[in-house]
């Protein structure tokens, strides 16, 4: 995205983007969560990943080797939920229980594609959607000022409905603090909101029912400087939040201090996304419209002040980062339609000047992407990685892996612009499945911790809730209290 003045943005982008934004040729009849048999679906271009990620992959979710042998004499690859049981109960492994790997290979199968059943519909775009670290609560933010806090454990009950405070444009961003009693959201703002989400009131207006305590990532600047925030990120101790901004910098805040311990200028376009790396939080990623992801040291950034290291590979702006929390493998979605795949052991010291790659003029927010520049390629690609088949436009679209405990980290999965929710294998590049409900561009999604439950959120102002088609038992009874939508000409 790019920043410009609050007034000169909203004179551009129009008044009908603060409407739903629903296509009027979406037809109502049923259609299969994972897409038409006879659909065309499109994947990457890599057809079996030869990288040591794929191998801790395959690790992750592979059976014990005697497991493969139950009930045959020959090594099967994929075994079945039974034969694992049996295995199991004769203590095959010699462990007398499934380990990590075993319960993915076990789970992995059982993607989230029934439905959907609705979480809730507002009048207004849905832009973020995110689990709680537990899967216990999730969070949906909006165009229109509201942040709903649901307890996903207690029948998707509404347990905080927040109206944030100085809004400009919208939500662009959520956090949850590790331990569930904080939230934090930001928008077109210097000012980062924080609120308590464990008191007793459900109704949380800024200043009026409840306290929205400010935090200025502007720090000590004079002279009305103000930017927007496009990504802001909690660290795993709950210390410290770091924010991508539109003035080109990275800032980390320190929560306990109460104000700005750092601020990198650390692109030369808006960064879209930034996330720490791991649960020690030295290092952070971050991504940006110059097309460049970058990871950053902090041990060393005051005595170098330049990035541990630079990606490329990306032709156009990157929208989003999700980091493996390994320290070394993160993924990126780009403008250029594509996610990537990333080690860090493979970044460079510099970016290489590669001019004369784009000789087309395009903008993301209002132009689909040029045919011409779908075969173009970086000539300096470092991803070991990229998948393509959904599309990446108008808004920061985000991408994340699948959870650990549960696949394994086997697959990706994206929104997309054409209404969809996209989910690749990592290892083969596979398109696996497509979610088809939404009537308008599904900006984010995020996959219960624990379960095979997905939920999305789009710009019909739907936010859907997937499951994994079980043996007809009812699902977890929805709130239906809610006003029918009203759609707006």
């Amino acid at each position: 995205m790019f920043f410009r003045s609050w007034h000169t943005a909203i004179g551009d982008m129009g008044y009908a983007l603060s409407r739903l934004d629903v296509d009027p040729d979406y037809s109502d009849s049923e259609s299969s969560p994972v897409g038409d048999e006879n659909d065309n679906l499109r994947s990457s271009s890599q057809c079996d990943l030869d990288h040591e990620v794929a191998q801790q992959t395959k690790l992750k979710s592979a059976p014990h080797e005697n497991l493969k042998r139950v009930l045959a004499r020959r090594e099967e690859v994929l075994v079945s939920p039974v034969k694992m049981l049996a295995g199991r109960e004769g203590n095959y492994s010699g462990r007398g229980r499934f380990s990590s790997a075993d319960r993915c290979h076990m789970l992995n199968k059982y993607l989230p594609v029934k439905g959907p059943s609705i979480v809730d519909q507002l009048t207004t775009r849905a832009y973020v959607s995110q689990f709680s670290s537990d899967g216990s609560l999730f969070v949906a933010a909006f165009q229109g000022s509201h942040i709903k806090v649901y307890n996903a454990e207690m029948g998707w009950k509404l347990q905080k409905n927040i109206v944030a405070k100085s809004l400009r444009w919208t939500i662009t961003d959520t956090s949850l603090s590790p331990d569930k009693r904080f939230l934090v959201y930001a928008t077109m703002s210097p000012m980062v909101n924080i609120v308590n989400i464990g008191s007793a009131g459900t109704e949380s207006h800024a200043n009026v029912t409840e306290i929205h305590e400010g935090l200025d990532f502007s720090g000590d600047d004079e002279g009305g400087y103000s930017f927007g925030i496009f990504s802001v990120k909690f660290s795993n101790d709950g210390r410290e939040l770091v924010a991508g901004s539109s003035d080109d910098s990275i800032y980390v805040y320190d929560i306990e201090t109460n104000k700005l311990s750092l601020r990198i200028q650390a692109h030369t376009s808006d960064v879209n996304s930034v996330c720490f790396a791991d649960e020690a939080s030295h290092l952070i990623y971050s991504g940006s419209d110059d097309n460049l992801c970058k990871v950053w040291d902090r041990r060393c950034l005051r005595s170098k002040g330049k990035p541990a290291g630079i990606l490329m590979g990306h032709l156009e702006g990157i929208t989003f980062l999700d980091s493996r929390n390994d320290g070394r493998y993160f993924i990126s979605n780009g403008k250029d339609q594509t996610i990537k795949l990333w080690d860090i052991r493979k970044m460079s010291s510099n970016a290489t000047r590669t001019p004369g790659f784009r000789n087309y003029e395009w903008d993301y927010r209002w132009m689909d992407y040029p045919l011409r520049a779908r075969d173009i390629k970086h000539p300096c690609d470092q991803s070991v990685a990229t998948y393509t088949g959904h599309s990446v436009l108008r808004t920061l679209i985000r991408c994340y892996f699948s959870p650990e405990y549960s696949t394994g980290q086997k697959y990706i999965y994206t929104g997309s612009h054409d209404y969809c929710v996209y989910i690749y294998d990592l290892v083969s590049g596979a398109q696996v499945a497509r979610l088809v409900h939404h009537r308008s561009t599904v900006r984010d999604c995020s996959w219960h911790p624990y379960y095979p439950t997905l939920v999305s959120s789009s710009f019909d102002g739907d936010v859907a809730k997937w499951e994994f088609p079980g043996n007809g038992e009812n699902t977890i009874p929805m709130n239906d209290s809610r006003p029918r939508r009203r759609y707006f000409e």
